[in-house]
């Protein structure tokens, strides 16, 4: 499958919490403790908000542990809400449109999962796509068409509902075939002010995903770290697996469930596919 992380908060350079941590995506792009594979070596992306009218989007067939570039850009480019993404192909091509992020104007989507048995019911999906967004379909991935389905379900007025639309599609063109569990996901969206993360699985045992439930306990571990001190209290993390072995730092976010990180008060409620 895939490994992936979700920075919000202060601006910061991307290598911190991508590249730098014991575990971090760099590790885990070789040595995944939690994924279904331990090796995820087919191409890496990076996505970010800065100054720009679009998200920035950096992508490389290259494995992470072997781009000299991934580490530059990482080093110089700051910003408050950024996504890192390694992938492990579940059957598509390995090339530079399949990779993670995903863009569409001002949102980001990535994910780590799987449309089993997508072969069989790629032409179902791709005709529920709303026809003037399919000439922005790049790539051949399950992964890329779950973000355009998302957004003709209304991604960019009600993300939540639009996901739980798509999860629901995907398990009804999967029952039409035969597919025992169409679906596999952990995911996240953001429109540059807030992360839309969901968990959900059609067998109720979906891939593993981790938020940073306060800075605080970050910040009483690493006292001597004027970084880490210099956080706000609204700094929040979510990723695949920890990049750490601070257990005290991370929760695992519930099954079924789909949560909001935003100013103010994040939000965790149910994730439910609906038709």
């Amino acid at each position: 499958m895939c490994r992936w992380l979700a920075y919000f908060g202060d601006p910061i350079p991307i290598e911190w919490v991508a590249l730098q941590p014991k575990h971090s995506l760099l590790d885990q792009s070789l040595h995944a403790r939690l994924g279904a594979t331990t090796t995820n070596g087919d191409g890496f992306g990076i996505g970010w908000y800065g100054t720009g009218k679009q998200p920035g989007l950096f992508r490389s067939v290259h494995p992470a542990w072997n781009d000299r570039n991934l580490r530059e850009l990482a080093a110089h480019i700051s910003s408050p809400l950024f996504f890192a993404h390694i992938r492990a192909s579940t059957g598509t091509a390995v090339q530079e449109t399949n990779c993670h992020p995903f863009r569409y104007g001002s949102w980001l989507f990535m994910h780590n999962g799987l449309v089993r048995e997508f072969p069989k019911v790629k032409r179902d999906l791709l005709l529920e796509v709303e026809p003037s967004l399919l000439p922005a379909i790049e790539g051949s991935s399950d992964s890329e068409l779950l973000f355009y389905l998302a957004l003709t379900f209304g991604l960019q007025e009600e993300p939540v509902a639009a996901l739980e639309r798509m999860a629901g599609l995907v398990e009804a063109v999967g029952a039409r075939h035969g597919i025992e569990y169409p679906l596999q996901m952990a995911a996240a969206v953001s429109d540059g002010r807030r992360i839309v993360v969901a968990r959900y699985s059609s067998e109720r045992n979906s891939r593993s995903l981790f938020y940073s439930e306060k800075v605080q306990a970050v910040k009483a571990r690493f006292p001597d770290d004027e970084r880490i001190q210099g956080l706000s209290d609204k700094t929040r993390i979510v990723v695949s697996e920890p990049l750490g072995d601070v257990s005290e730092v991370w929760k695992e976010v519930p099954e079924s469930s789909v949560g909001i990180v935003q100013p103010g008060q994040d939000e965790l409620r149910p994730f439910t596919p609906r038709q």
